[in-house]
């Protein structure tokens, strides 16, 4: 490709509201053009990316006996409502009709219809196991959608579904899938991990996230340095505390804390450490009558460690909060407490609440909670003397750095990530919702095991850029880069030694197949070398009339702070063994 036939659009400043760097790279390298709120062209430019990344994710589908095909963006509602994910998903679902007032749907993924394939023409153990992939536009309506294509609405998604005979084989293709994903993440030259999950909305039981490491990433990602455990923080357990608890060595005191409501300030003004504190949520739980109406409310205390924050994951996952739960409001935890929130305990309370407690909380002595009682905190509190040992314990919690490994092989640390992948086992959740069943090898209907695995097309390039860019713009892999080598001639116009040298290089690399351009647009040095760095290009090769007369070129990886000769004869050959490596 010539620089003069493609369409190169680059920007000084980046857009207003462009918040993280991807996003401000990516429309000042002229790769995307916002079009409404998370809606956006792709730029040439950044179509090139996008492919990049749909070869490499394909090639490894195809692999790994994905077959693939095409489902529609316009689904019919009837197919999420067999699910019942047509009510449950909430606004993030973008629903329509038509001109005859039918339902519709924009997919944001789809099981509901890829399960009904299924059971129309999956119709024995013989056929399977099968797994059906696609490359396909999806919607979902954001409340914010941010920062450029890391939270768009619109955008393109890599779904398969594998569908199974039994348990064994369905999570025999998960790990298929697993390895996969390695394979192509490892191809994408980025650095990234793969952590237990948290399976969400979709569903099931055994799920896996690929996170691409990156200090800007919107997930916390837990990992233990010594050993190959790693977990997203929705999924990673506390342990229960090693040891007993300590005997009590204070007396129950109630002590002034006048306008002190968070525990920092309570440990702040008592002169003592912030994990001698415990913080009190309060939730609440509805139960429905026959009609749907709320019939019954039930508070719950929850008791944390001061200096430890909810996992709302974890939570929702205990029996009492399964069928949902939220944060109790302002009368009803003046009803139950007889106080304003920030001064709130298990003591002295108006009307009983159930209690949870996190497992730190249960081996704290002599701690500090709320007096229910504005401006007062309780100090010295002890479970045995003050307070009836706690019946529900549970890891309610994130983990923190320092936690031990669940692993038992060391402490946890902490870094960055943006989700840029997931696998998930999903077990019979759609096929028994749709009755999508085939025959087993005893004649009887069976329903099948399923699976399902995906990766953000669109989000992955701006992951990478959040991972590999500097103060001059974007850094790709080899593997993603718009173009892999620029050749950048200088004064072309002006020496025929110049054009000859720059067309001759273009065209050899180009009979290897490699991915070049041709920069012949006659720009002065300054600008064009901007442009490249600015757009990420990992390998530039200069020619000047200067140079040529010694026999040199330069030659720049675009991580490299200068330039280094390279005799004419020599920088094919440098190529190529930059290019394999």
């Amino acid at each position: 490709m010539k620089a003069s036939q493609f369409f190169i659009s680059t920007l000084k400043e980046a857009p207003a509201d462009a918040e993280v760097v991807s996003h401000q790279l990516m429309t000042r390298a002229g790769m995307i053009k916002k079009l409404g709120a998370g809606i956006y062209a792709y730029m040439p430019m950044g179509l090139r990316v996008i492919h990049k990344v749909e070869a490499i994710v394909r090639e490894e589908m195809n692999r790994a006996g994905a077959v693939e095909l095409t489902m529609p963006v316009i689904q019919p509602a009837e197919y999420w409502q067999e699910t019942g994910r047509f009510d449950k998903m909430g606004p993030e679902l973008l629903r329509i009709t038509d001109r005859h007032q039918r339902d519709f749907v924009v997919q944001p993924t789809s099981e509901e219809v890829v399960t009904d394939i299924a059971r129309q023409d999956l119709r024995s153990y013989k056929q399977l196991p099968k797994n059906f992939y696609q490359i396909q536009t999806k919607f979902r309506d954001e409340r914010r959608p941010r920062f450029g294509l890391m939270r768009g609405r619109e955008f393109i998604m890599k779904d398969a579904y594998s569908f199974d005979r039994d348990q064994v084989s369905a999570k025999a293709s998960y790990q298929v899938m697993a390895q996969a994903y390695r394979r192509i993440f490892d191809r994408f030259g980025l650095t990234y991990r793969a952590v237990a999950a948290d399976s969400g909305a979709i569903g099931g039981d055994l799920s896996e996230e690929f996170q691409v490491i990156a200090a800007t990433g919107e997930d916390a990602i837990v990992y233990c340095p010594a050993s190959q455990y790693a977990a997203n923080i929705e999924k990673a357990e506390a342990l229960s505390p090693a040891g007993t608890r300590s005997a009590a060595a204070e007396s129950m005191e109630k002590v002034p804390t006048p306008g002190k409501s968070t525990c920092a300030d309570v440990a702040e003004l008592l002169g003592l450490p912030l994990q001698r504190t415990v913080k009190s949520l309060v939730l609440a739980t509805e139960a429905t009558d026959d009609q749907g109406n709320v019939s019954q409310v039930k508070v719950w205390l929850l008791l944390l460690r001061g200096d430890h924050d909810m996992n709302e994951v974890k939570v929702g996952k205990l029996a009492p909060f399964a069928a949902g739960y939220r944060f109790a409001t302002v009368p009803e935890i003046e009803e139950y407490f007889g106080c304003k929130p920030g001064y709130l305990g298990p003591l002295n309370l108006k009307k009983p609440v159930g209690l949870v407690v996190d497992r730190e909380v249960t081996v704290m002595a002599d701690w500090i909670c709320g007096a229910n009682e504005a401006d007062f905190h309780i100090r010295g509190v002890n479970w045995g003397r003050d307070l009836p040992e706690p019946e529900l314990v549970a890891d309610l919690r994130n983990v923190v750095e320092g936690d031990l490994s669940p692993d038992g092989q060391g402490v946890l640390a902490i870094e960055r990530g943006i989700e840029v992948g997931h696998v998930f086992y999903l077990g019979t959740k759609y096929s028994k919702a749709m009755n999508a069943t085939f025959l087993g090898e005893d004649g009887k209907p069976a329903h099948f095991e399923m699976g399902c695995y995906g990766i953000g097309i669109t989000r992955l390039p701006a992951a990478a850029i959040e991972q590999n860019h500097d103060e001059r713009g974007i850094i790709w892999p080899d593997a993603l880069a718009p173009f892999t080598v620029v050749v950048c001639p200088i004064g072309a116009d002006r020496s025929a030694d110049v054009k000859a040298t720059s067309e001759r290089l273009y065209a050899e690399l180009m009979a290897l197949g490699v991915d070049v351009i041709l920069d012949d647009r006659n720009e002065r040095p300054g600008a064009m070398f901007a442009d490249w760095e600015l757009i990420g290009v990992p390998h530039r090769v200069t020619i000047g009339d200067r140079g040529l007369k010694d026999g040199l070129v330069e030659y720049q990886h675009r991580r490299d702070t200068a330039a280094s000769k390279v005799a004419v004869g020599d920088v094919l050959a440098m190529l190529k063994e930059r290019l394999g490596a």
